[in-house]
């Protein structure tokens, strides 16, 4: 892959104000900021509407756990291409086309009739949102120069968090008013103003020198990621020693191996390794991966348990998740103000050890908890990931070249959305062999008991309901329980924790 240039005939160069007196830049700005919050709006407020869409389209615990990676795996694998094609087309062109396959697939998710269906729009989702979050940061970084750039990257930062703020609110408000849907149909007029704004003030950048896009790196990725996520989530139906999950991983090596093999000789690489000799440009990856990884792989997870278990709507839930949002939202604000003046490692080293200290401080739930339990591992963690959004985002960016802005910023955000998904599917693996052994436990010396595999499998397939209406009425209540308390009980392993020990599952606890 080329990355972009500084120069070129085709370049903004020095700014002039357009017709409405205002410098191009600013609508520069302006429009990758509205993509961004449409984006990253979309990915909370999906996680507010998992159970509804459960429930509504029978999906399963792995139908679920595809809705989120569909999207997160051909984001991940089109990053990179994507920014190539930006590179030689220009990225004004390619952003335009990213804001419309992104509104369309939105539409098509909102109409979805299966979990399928949506699945596969989610995918397209991923091609349109792949598009937009390669060319977004390398429109900023053509536009904006010395300490604007900071500024420029503040806002972004600070929009992306009132995203996360607000998304798990209307998220709630839709799903409870409307239905899930619409939190599909939302990105709709977003995502139209967005491209009409694009299309009028943004100024067109492209690398006179760009080459084709490395098509043999790009299949041999987007092999490597779908073989190992697919061979992650088809664990927790089956188990790691299963030959179809063994031989995934295999696959997914030989194409890992292939593709770095490829990228070393390739004159024009999507994934040029040389960038690797940069150790604060690995630091950001390393620290990308994992802020996807743990805290926001985790929130599919927090969304279940308050839903499934504490049996919170979807609107209490995202009032709960607000939590979360305004640490985010407050904390990024802050950090985009000091990154023009610390060094980026005195924000993301301390945020990221902020996260793993929420996570902790959200271990031993059970069936039997207040919501309350989650308040000061999320305010901790909502500040952690604020400190860390901003200045990673200038990172990735801002220690190379200027010409190789698009690659570098392209691989940053391949690292968080990989991070993402394996993050989704690892958890899902683990929650669910947990799941099982937590029911048998639980269900023995019970009228249950010879049950307790049905009753695993319907939980993991949320088809609770049907096992409810199947067993005598004088025994549903002790499914309810066992139902309960082995759904609580996975919790305290996913938040990396010590096991706790099980409590009976009593009433719902109080908000």
């Amino acid at each position: 892959m080329t990355e972009p240039s500084r120069t070129g005939a085709s370049d903004a160069g020095p700014h002039r104000p357009s017709r409405s007196g205002v410098d191009p830049k600013w609508w520069t700005l302006t429009a990758v900021s509205l993509g961004t919050f449409m984006l990253l709006i979309d990915l909370t407020i999906v996680n507010v509407a998992l159970p509804d869409i459960q429930a509504s389209l029978g999906a399963s615990l792995p139908d679920i756990q595809w809705v989120v990676d569909a999207y997160a795996l051909t984001l991940a694998a089109l990053l990179l291409t994507a920014g190539s094609l930006a590179d030689l087309y220009g990225r004004r062109r390619l952003y335009v086309v990213g804001l419309g396959v992104f509104t369309g697939a939105s539409a098509l998710c909102g109409i979805a009739q299966s979990p399928l269906m949506l699945e596969l729009s989610r995918g397209l989702q991923g091609i349109g949102g792949a598009i937009m979050f390669s060319v977004s940061l390398a429109l900023l970084a053509n536009a904006f120069r010395g300490a604007e750039r900071g500024l420029a990257f503040g806002v972004w930062g600070a929009l992306a968090g009132l995203a996360a703020a607000v998304g798990p609110i209307i998220g709630g408000v839709l799903v409870s008013g409307l239905s899930w849907r619409w939190i599909f149909f939302v990105n709709v007029p977003i995502g139209v103003i967005a491209l009409a704004l694009t299309m009028l003030r943004v100024v067109e950048s492209r690398d006179e020198q760009a080459t084709r896009p490395d098509w043999p790196g790009f299949v041999l990725l987007s092999g490597a990621l779908a073989s190992l996520i697919y061979a992650l989530i088809e664990s927790g139906r089956s188990s790691f020693t299963a030959a179809p999950v063994i031989a995934c991983f295999a696959t997914a090596a030989v194409l890992l191996i292939a593709f770095l093999l490829v990228e070393t000789r390739s004159r024009h690489p999507m994934f040029d390794l040389r960038l690797f000799r940069v150790p604060t440009f690995v630091g950001g990856d390393i620290a990308a991966f994992g802020l996807s990884f743990s805290i926001f792989s985790m929130l599919l997870y927090v969304v279940l348990y308050l839903q499934n278990v504490l049996e919170y709507s979807a609107l209490q839930t995202g009032l709960r998740l607000l939590v979360l949002s305004v640490g985010v939202l407050v904390a990024s604000g802050v950090a985009g103000r000091l990154s023009a003046k610390v060094p980026v490692r005195a924000l993301i080293g301390p945020g990221l050890v902020l996260v793993g200290v929420g996570l902790l401080l959200m271990r031993d739930l059970t069936a039997t908890s207040s919501w309350t339990h989650l308040i000061p591992g999320l305010i901790v963690a909502g500040v952690g990931v604020g400190f860390v959004n901003p200045p990673l985002a200038s990172t990735a960016v801002g220690v190379v070249e200027p010409r190789r802005s698009g690659m570098a910023s392209g691989i940053n955000l391949t690292f968080r959305q990989v991070g993402l998904a394996t993050g989704v599917a690892l958890l899902g693996t683990l929650f669910a062999n947990r799941l099982a052994s937590v029911v048998q436990s639980r269900a023995a010396g019970t009228p249950l008991a010879p049950h307790s595999a049905e009753i695993s499998t319907a939980l993991r397939n949320g088809n609770v309901s049907r096992l409810f209406a199947a067993v005598p009425p004088q025994e549903r209540g002790l499914l309810i329980e066992i139902a309960r308390g082995s759904f609580a009980a996975p919790w305290t392993r996913s938040c990396g924790s010590r096991r706790s020990s099980p409590s009976p599952p009593g009433s719902r606890p109080s908000s």
